[in-house]
């Protein structure tokens, strides 16, 4: 599958290159919509051995799509192989909350992941590394893999919180019936869990602030975000893919790419902004630029606004001490 243009393949690496996400996002990064139409791809399938099999499947797919800017595709469940020189990566496969575990067994099973995953990223990443942690608990999952190589700026740690982000300027959209593209300004504070915060405060449509009904914004609107990968769920029976897949999509591409100003939401670790603990992988109104994430900083917050963004903290502390103990 070699490529017909003349740039070197940028080598992606996705885990969980069995699983439904991770079928939505393939095709997407290697039609161009994520580093460009002229860039072309090394991709990378990182799976467990029982999956092999199944994101070998996939590999011979991506092969039959004849995808001009897909140079190679190859399946591992090295992660020493799979992340050697790997410039970015989309640590999509996790292992999800069986029945009757805590969320602190969850968070242990998944710490062996991402500790065994920020090992391997440390010892032989390429030096431009980025990395997206899509897989649940997100954010900590991406503290714990930043912890875990200690000799890549922790920067080039992402959590992903754009689904979160893309599903209130949806829901917003159709509330003041104006499209998506008109929305800015619009962030989601804190972890992708019950205690997020979709902010509209600074929210504008079309350059004007945003008037929507306080019962609405904060008995509706608020909890219909937290709560909507469980309503998906409900109704559809299976967990969001292909709308997790966008999402990393836009993720990557903006901080590959730039945001041109605009405001998104990106989980980066904190240096301290907004009073959240240094470290902790926490969800700030964002911008990006020549392939850095900027928190947009200095904005006033009211006490409505402080409580929200507190219990995340509080969260985020909470699994980070549990997350210590794993090292």
């Amino acid at each position: 599958m070699a490529s017909n243009t003349k740039n070197n393949p940028v080598n992606v690496v996705v885990t969980g290159g069995a699983g439904n996400i991770a079928y939505s996002l393939l095709w997407r990064i290697a039609a161009g919509d994520v580093f460009g139409p002229e860039q072309p791809v090394a991709l990378r399938l990182l799976e467990i051995p029982a999956a092999v099999g199944a994101a070998e499947g996939t590999a011979m797919e991506l092969a039959d799509s004849a995808m001009p800017l897909v140079a190679s595709v190859d399946v591992t469940d090295d992660e020493r192989k799979a992340f050697d020189g790997a410039q970015s990566a989309f640590l999509v496969g996790a292992k999800p909350r069986g029945k009757g575990e805590s969320r602190a067994d969850m968070l242990e099973a998944n710490g062996k992941i991402f500790i065994g995953q920020g090992r391997a990223i440390n010892d032989g990443a390429a030096d431009d590394i980025r990395v997206l942690v899509v897989g649940n608990p997100a954010n900590t999952n991406a503290y714990i893999a930043a912890k875990a190589a200690p000799d890549v700026p922790a920067e080039r740690f992402n959590a992903m919180m754009r689904l979160d982000h893309n599903r209130a300027v949806s829901v917003l959209s159709g509330k003041v019936a104006e499209p998506s593209t008109s929305i800015e300004r619009l962030c989601v504070w804190g972890n992708h869990g019950d205690t997020q915060f979709p902010d509209l405060t600074y929210a504008q449509v079309d350059g004007e602030p945003v008037e929507v009904d306080r019962n609405w914004y904060v008995d509706e609107f608020i909890p219909r975000i937290a709560g909507r990968g469980a309503e998906i769920i409900e109704v559809r029976g299976k967990s969001s893919a292909a709308s997790a897949a966008s999402a990393a999509v836009d993720h990557m591409r903006d901080w590959v790419q730039g945001t041109n100003g605009r405001w998104t939401t990106a989980a980066v670790p904190s240096t301290g902004e907004y009073g959240v603990d240094e470290g902790l992988m926490f969800g700030f109104p964002a911008t990006a630029e020549d392939g850095q994430w900027r928190v947009v900083e200095g904005l006033e917050l009211s006490d409505f606004q402080r409580e929200r963004i507190d219990a995340n903290i509080e969260a985020l502390r909470a699994e980070a001490a549990v997350a210590d103990k794993l090292f």
